[in-house]
This record gives C-alpha cells, structure tokens and sequence, in this order.
C-alpha cells in the first residue's frame, strides 16, 4: 500500500527539484543535494501529517510534497530578487501561515473560489514565461536543438498521461523526463550527465547562503500561504468522512508551516499537503494514515541514499524545461476550471475576475511596465500573482459589501401626527 503511495507522488518532488536546479542553474551535485533535501522533506511532512504530534499534522492520510504553485512563485522571487531572498521569503510564509492559524475562519472568508481561480491562472501564465526564458536561455534566443528536445519531451509527457493509468498516469511528468533524456542522447541532441558520489548524502544546510528577508519581495508566497487554508480545507473534507475542520485544519497548517520552515534552510519551496493520495485512498478503499505514514519512510530512505538522486541529477535542462512547461500548462488550465465553475457569463463577478486577469497579465505582456514607480511599488504591481490577488479580493470585497448594502431592508416609515 505504501509503495503505490511513493509511486503515485514521486514525480512531483523529482519534477520540482529539476525545475529548480535549472532556472537556478545548479551544478548536478546541488541537484543531487536538492532533490534529496526535497525528498526528505516530503517524507518527514507525510509522517508529520499521518501521525501528529501535540498541535502539529491533521492525523489523517495525508502526504506532504512540494507545492506546483508554491515552487513556481519561489522560482519567480529567486529569478527577480535571487535564491537567498527566495528562501528567506519561505521562511516569512511559514510564519506568517503559524500566526494566521487561529484566525482560520476569517482568513479564508477572503479567498472564494472566485479570488483562488484567478490565483491559480496566474501563477500557471507567469511560469509558463519563467519557463520559456529557462529554455531560451541568457541570449534570449533557444537554439533549434533545444526546441526539438522540449517538444519531444512535451509530447511524450502528454502521450503518458493519456495513455497510462493509475499511479503510471500519475508519474507522467516523470516518465516524459526519463524518455526525453533518453532520445536527446540518443539522437545527439542532449546530454546525460549524473553527480559523482555514491552512499550517503545528508542535504546541505542553507545551499544559496543565508536567507534574505524582503517582505515586498516575499509578498507572493505570503498571499500563498493565506490561499492554502482555503484549499486545506477542501482537502481536509474529501479526506475524511467526519471531518472537524475548526481542530483538523490548524493542525494541518502548523504542519505545513513547521515543515517549510526546515524547507527554507535547506533551500526547497515550501512544503504543502497534497491531494494526490487521495485518489489512490479512494481508488484502493483503503484510508488508514498508517499507510501514508510508512510511504513517508520510504521517501525519506530514498532522500538520503543519494544514488538515485545523483543519477537524475544529470538530466538536460531543455528536457526539464519541457517538463516545466506541461506541468505550468496544467496549473493555467486548473484556473481556467475553478473559474469556469462559476459560470460568470454577465454577472457582476465577470467583472472582477476579468479586471483582476488584466492586473495580472499586464506585467507578464510588459514586465518594464512599472519601472518608474518606486521599489514596493514595483513589487506589488510587478508580479502578476500579487496584483491580479489583490485586485480580486479587494473587488469581490466590495462587491459583497454592495450586494449587503443593496439587500439592507428600508426603514419603516414613523407614523404621521
């Protein structure tokens, strides 16, 4: 049962650490280093998650990897303000997710399915820029040999996903890699080349050096941490069949939270609960957290036993790129759906996603758009996460508190003489 865990998630920890050492442009043995903190990381949340321990992890069957969406706003700070100010804003998030805890019910109210849609295309078109710069490279120009290795890696990534079923299906983005690489040296067009080392390899503490903080800089993964309470939430409720969301959803939080921390010393995005098990509980009818708890040790032996992570250390960066730009493709078409389950048509709500949409977008189509404003400016109107969140919660704020005002009953009139 644990195997079948570890087969369904692995893809996501190996796929994040190569989207990283890439647009990072690590050497294979940081690679090696990072994917291996990566694993660790995900199996110690996973047992945090299944077991608990006092306020800390839900008890539930639950895994813990890294975020897509939290490791393409950490690639998005470390590409604009380096990795030291994308590891120090890691640990501002996962403060601030430890002090917001006790105000769950209120802080989720600001994020409705509406402001989380908008959220989740937007991070998935700003990555997808992020990912077309890593496979262009610092010329700005992709040679035609790494556009022929991107689009064969693509193509088998898609193949995979519609042709395989089960935990296979679910390792599509690994198993594009494994296949993109393999053409790429056989057809001369890339090459293969893993980390030296074997035995054991503990991950590096603080690999970009000490973490800068820069709240301005950090306020993309603060506005994430804000989000994922939301999104705890719906985990929370498919994952249990009497869920206590006031008790259950902290304790996932902290979790999260205690996890990242680490994460940040180590130089991994932050950690987040995953839903991806839920569909091998579901699918297995087995939900005991005994089971996610056991795949969680499973991760952690592959994490510290470097071979694995050394030899995939080695991929080349247009496969990864490849990769990056699939997995970002998805998280647009995630918002796409969150969205297009509102059926907004005329509605008042059409309105606010469509001039939050603008906010974000504007500087992805012009990213020299607000060069004139000043730094905090800049950061907040220059990272299409941030502008398009703010726009939405502010906007759909007000629209509520209109609909309050409009629905308000009229005074009765005083009786005359």
């Amino acid at each position: 049962m644990a195997v079948q865990h570890v087969l369904a998630m692995a893809g996501t920890p190996v796929s994040a650490a190569f989207l990283m050492a890439a647009s990072l442009r690590l050497t294979a043995g940081q690679t090696a280093s990072l994917l291996g903190a990566v694993m660790v990381l995900s199996g110690a949340g996973s047992v945090l998650q299944s077991l608990g321990a006092g306020a800390f992890g839900a008890r539930l069957p639950f895994v813990m990897l890294p975020g897509g969406a939290a490791t393409a706003l950490f690639l998005q700070i470390a590409h604009d303000h380096g990795p030291a100010v994308a590891s120090g804003s890691v640990l501002l998030a996962a403060v601030l997710l430890l002090a917001v805890t006790p105000l769950y019910r209120q802080v989720v109210r600001l994020f409705p399915p509406l402001v989380l849609g908008v959220t989740v295309l937007l991070v998935g078109v700003s990555m997808v820029r992020v990912s077309a710069q890593l496979l262009a490279g610092p010329d700005g120009g992709a040679p035609p040999q790494a556009l022929a290795t991107a689009g064969l890696t693509a193509a088998f990534t898609f193949a995979a996903h519609r042709m395989l079923r089960g935990a296979w299906r679910r390792s599509a983005v690994l198993l594009g890699m494994a296949a993109g690489t393999a053409l790429a040296v056989a057809t001369g067009l890339g090459a293969f080349t893993p980390a030296g080392g074997a035995g054991v390899s503990p991950p590096r503490l603080l690999p970009y050096g000490t973490p800068a903080l820069d709240l301005s800089a950090a306020l993309p993964l603060l506005l994430f941490s804000l989000t994922s309470l939301a999104e705890a939430t719906g985990q929370t409720v498919l994952n249990t069949e009497r869920p206590d969301l006031a008790r259950d959803v902290p304790r996932l939080a902290r979790a999260d939270a205690a996890v990242s921390l680490i994460g940040a010393v180590l130089g991994t995005p932050p950690m987040v609960t995953s839903s991806e098990n839920i569909g091998v509980n579901r699918l297995t009818g087995v939900h005991s957290r005994h089971v996610t708890a056991a795949a969680g040790v499973l991760l952690i032996v592959a994490g510290v036993f470097s071979p694995l992570s050394r030899l995939v250390a080695g991929l080349p960066t247009a496969v990864v790129a490849g990769s990056a730009l699939v997995v970002y493709a998805t998280i647009t078409v995630m918002g796409v759906e969150m969205l297009g389950r509102l059926r907004l048509g005329g509605s008042p709500d059409a309105m606010t996603a469509g001039l939050a949409l603008t906010a974000g977008l504007l500087p992805v189509a012009a990213p020299g758009l607000y060069a004139g404003l000043p730094e905090w400016a800049r950061s907040v109107l220059g990272s299409g996460v941030v502008a398009g969140t703010v726009t939405a919660v502010v906007l759909h704020a007000l629209r509520r508190r209109s609909q309050s005002a409009d629905a308000a009953p009229e005074p009765a009139p005083e009786p005359s003489g």
